[in-house]
């Protein structure tokens, strides 16, 4: 190999490097701006939305996602409490990223020999409903925490909260707590009692299978052990 064509793959292999770190640095300011947007404009869905929907009209053309935007206000401080206490107990505290929370997922994920635990806070499972797929990979946990990120920095807490609480997936085509409130009960949001919160923030883990199954015991425990701890949650 002479010393021309070696400076020449080098060269080349520079300008491809170079692409790739252009392409993501695009990418993340598409992610940027969208997310910018949003600290003052609503969603009109999210990408998790859209698979639903697709997946819906698998079996039924004409489907539709049920979800009504309602403002923070408008959301019942039962709710709000009630799935702090289920998904994300620090919200308030941490930064976007609760590292207790990861190490003690790891540990019951070893323990059990598979993953039963995510240890995800509010914010990046925000991150993952509006912006990417549900498949398991590191390069997609790497664009999680870099969204997770963003959204800290460019969003307070109550703004991260409302989005989660109107585009957070509550059963089989169902989004928000304006659409869950009035599938289940036949209510607003707003109008929601301790008992009826505590409830729909115990079905979040799988609310299409417990919307199938309303009675199961396992949903009646959790909503029990979040009706004691909500009492406790620091909401914005």
């Amino acid at each position: 190999m002479t010393v021309t064509l070696a400076r020449r793959m080098w060269r080349s292999l520079g300008w491809m490097l170079a692409a790739v770190v252009c392409a993501v640095l695009l990418v993340q300011l598409w992610y940027f701006a969208h997310l910018l947007w949003w600290t003052q404009f609503n969603p009109r869905s999210t990408a998790f939305m859209e698979a639903r929907l697709s997946e819906l009209r698998l079996k039924q053309p004409q489907a539709n996602l049920r979800q009504q935007w309602v403002s923070y206000e408008r959301i019942s401080g039962n709710l709000k409490r009630a799935v702090v206490a289920a998904e994300d107990a620090k919200f308030v505290d941490h930064e976007g990223f609760d590292w207790d929370g990861i190490q003690r997922a790891l540990r019951k994920n070893e323990q059990r020999g598979r993953v039963v635990a995510g240890g995800s806070t509010i914010s990046q499972q925000l991150a993952k409903n509006l912006f990417l797929s549900g498949e398991r990979s590191w390069i997609r946990k790497a664009q999680e925490a870099a969204i997770t990120w963003m959204l800290e920095t460019l969003m307070d807490k109550r703004r991260i909260l409302e989005l989660y609480l109107n585009v957070a997936e509550w059963g089989n085509g169902v989004f928000g707590a304006e659409a869950a409130a009035r599938h289940y009960y036949g209510i607003g949001a707003a109008q929601l009692n301790p008992d009826q919160a505590a409830w729909l923030a115990a079905i979040l883990p799988a609310p299409r299978r417990a919307d199938q199954h309303r009675d199961a015991p396992w949903i009646e425990r959790k909503a029990a052990v979040l009706l004691q701890r909500m009492g406790q949650s620091a909401v914005p």
